[in-house]
């Protein structure tokens, strides 16, 4: 996979997660919402290597699904840093999207409220976490 492919996969999630948000899945469209941003993340990371590849498995540490161990593998960690003392609204952004993980897809418990407020975080188009991603990708 390359970095394209990850801008694209990023991107379509994003897209299925709304759809489900729409359709009131609040469980599924959280879970793809965090995948999004991993997808981001790993666009970011796949910038840093020789044809924007992402690094193969030999580096196992790319492959996971904890967003504040991509954000430190996507070299963004100090840009998040700068972002996050001048922008609040960001870094609450970033509070909210930085607990996602990977096992909410056995969850039966996202709320409505907690998907809406991640796919805000995420989306805003000042200060959500997903533009900010954009810029660096």
């Amino acid at each position: 996979m390359n970095r394209t492919d990850f801008q694209k996969l990023a991107d379509i999630r994003l897209s299925e997660a709304m759809v489900l948000l729409d359709a009131k899945c609040y469980e599924g469209a959280y879970y793809l919402m965090g995948y999004a941003v991993e997808c981001a993340l790993k666009a970011c990371i796949a910038k840093q290597t020789k044809q924007y590849d992402f690094p193969n498995r030999d580096s196992r540490d790319c492959y996971i699904h904890d967003l504040n161990n991509l954000l430190k593998y996507s070299g963004l960690e100090k840009e998040h840093r700068d972002e996050a003392k001048v922008n609040r609204a960001f870094d609450v952004n970033w509070a909210t999207v930085k607990d996602w993980k990977e096992d909410t897809r056995y969850s039966l418990e996202i709320t409505k409220d907690k998907a809406e407020a991640l796919y805000l975080a995420i989306t805003d188009g000042k200060d959500g976490i997903m533009p900010w991603l954009q810029r660096s990708w």
